[in-house]
């Protein structure tokens, strides 16, 4: 089955039936025809799936989408177009461009934390690259991947664009073929799978993965701001965020200023009782609400702590006084337990996070400019945010993706359509003037060489057509004195 949707895309994006720009266009406006109009089901959806409410869904996934699907419809003509580079003496008379042009079919694995745009934003640039796709939802927001299948087919091309559902065995009969690009999100263990699977058949990967987000307060810093902030991103989703603050790092003595300040935010954000606010969402399925409580075991608890298993209810939790060594140390939280690490100043805390795996996102907040420069100097992560948390995924301008351990490759915006397309080198000469290629041309010589030399080494500038026109009249010159010098030689005295 898998075999022939794949066999089946393959076939018509060959035919060319994507290449023009205007049919591109038209499957991303179906797109945002597809969020507009459906956009109570797919809330419906998330609902059932993660207890999430109208409102969070706009926020985190949909407004992002149709901001993706809006910026590539504008810039598409842009990023598609030929793009120039510089030349040297050798091809100051070529033409010498960059032409992006689609990979073929893609292979789209998402997540079910946020199920729509982990499928919808990388659809977005596959599109606009002009790629056949194949979607393949996680079984787990089963309400979301149940709606996408529907859905899909009556908005845009099913010829160009399929949705694959099912569980483990799907996925895999899905890794077995042959495809141009991998797009995963989802855990580093899947990750390797993933990337284990593209080899076979030297598939190119981008994987979106995760890891420990370390979140840095510096005593120089508001703190109440500064937890405001980090309760917002921590226990957003259920604290079910790829790049949600994993954990606090900071000095002993303002520990409990930091526990008392998020107090006072989850009763503003929550009320008294988080379980029953409309606005705190649920752990996806019953393992991973089992997962999530045992990693509490060894911790002493600052707040919070309550759990439901009935609902996969775990309420916002601070756990103090963490332990490297401990168990919730040593994995991805990807739930509502915040632990709070102690370290002796700024020093410590970059040996604290180099330690330990390159993570996706890194928090710093502080007043001192030493201490802000010194954290992205000294330490690396997919992206940074400083006195904030999560926004950087916001801006469509930055690259968003992993290194390391934390993921390969980039999206959003631009940096999706780049990732999804080949960049191919193009170089077009002419006949004409065929003298100056002798330099390269056997039997070789030290005077060859030198003039080779002189011509490959000279780059042009691009900031104006002068230098490109005093190239021109170098080479003609030079041309026409080798002429005229093997005019002079065969002429008889």
């Amino acid at each position: 089955m898998e075999k022939q949707v794949v066999d089946g895309l393959r076939e018509v994006f060959q035919s060319g039936r994507s290449r023009p720009l205007q049919y591109r266009k038209q499957q991303l406006r179906a797109l945002h025809h597809l969020i507009s109009e459906r956009q109570a089901d797919i809330e419906q959806a998330l609902k059932q799936d993660l207890n999430r409410n109208t409102y969070n869904t706009s926020l985190f996934e949909l407004i992002s989408i149709e901001n993706d699907i809006k910026l590539a419809e504008s810039d598409m003509a842009d990023w598609a177009a030929p793009q120039p580079v510089k030349k040297n003496l050798n091809s100051a008379l070529d033409d010498v461009y960059i032409k992006p042009e689609p990979l073929g079919v893609v292979l789209i694995i998402g997540t079910w934390n946020y199920p729509w745009a982990m499928i919808l934003q990388p659809l977005v640039g596959a599109i606009a690259a002009g790629n056949a796709a194949v979607l393949k939802p996680s079984e787990l927001s089963e309400h979301s991947a149940r709606l996408m299948k529907e859905l899909l087919p009556l908005y845009l091309d099913k010829e160009m664009y399929q949705v694959v559902t099912g569980g483990v065995s799907e996925t895999q009969e899905l890794l077995k073929q042959r495809f141009d690009h991998i797009f995963y999100t989802g855990s580093s263990v899947v990750g390797k799978l993933v990337m284990e699977a593209a080899a076979h058949h030297l598939t190119p990967v981008t994987l979106e993965l995760g890891g420990k987000s370390p979140c840095y307060i510096d005593k120089n810093c508001d703190i109440a701001v500064a937890c405001r902030r980090i309760t917002w991103g921590k226990f957003a989703n259920c604290g079910q965020t790829c790049i949600a603050p994993d954990y606090i790092l900071c000095e002993p003595n303002i520990q409990d200023r930091i526990v008392e300040e998020i107090q006072k935010t989850l009763l503003e954000f929550y009320q008294k009782d988080p379980k029953s606010s409309p606005d705190y969402c649920r752990i996806i399925n019953t393992r991973h609400f089992d997962r999530v409580l045992a990693l509490m075991n060894e911790c002493t608890i600052a707040l919070g702590g309550e759990s439901d298993r009935s609902q996969c209810y775990i309420a916002p939790t601070v756990l103090g006084d963490v332990l490297p060594h401990f168990k919730i140390m040593q994995e991805e939280i990807f739930g509502p337990l915040l632990p709070i690490v102690t370290v002796n100043g700024l020093s410590e805390a970059i040996h604290f996070i180099n330690a330990r795996e390159k993570p996706l996102a890194l928090y710093v907040f502080s007043s001192d400019k030493t201490v802000i420069k010194r954290m992205l100097a000294e330490t690396t992560s997919g992206g940074v945010t400083v006195n904030d948390v999560l926004m950087h995924y916001t801006v469509d301008t930055l690259p968003f993706g992993g290194v390391g351990n934390s993921g390969m490759g980039r999206y959003h915006g631009r940096h999706t359509f780049n990732q999804l397309s080949h960049h191919r080198a193009c170089l077009i000469k002419s006949f004409a003037m065929e003298s100056l290629n002798d330099a390269r041309y056997p039997p070789l010589t030290a005077a060859r060489l030198r003039k080779a030399k002189f011509f490959m080494q000279h780059r042009l500038c691009s900031c104006s057509g002068m230098c490109v026109w005093a190239a021109i009249t170098t080479i003609l010159a030079i041309g026409l004195l080798v002429a005229l010098i093997v005019v002079l030689i065969k002429t008889p005295v």
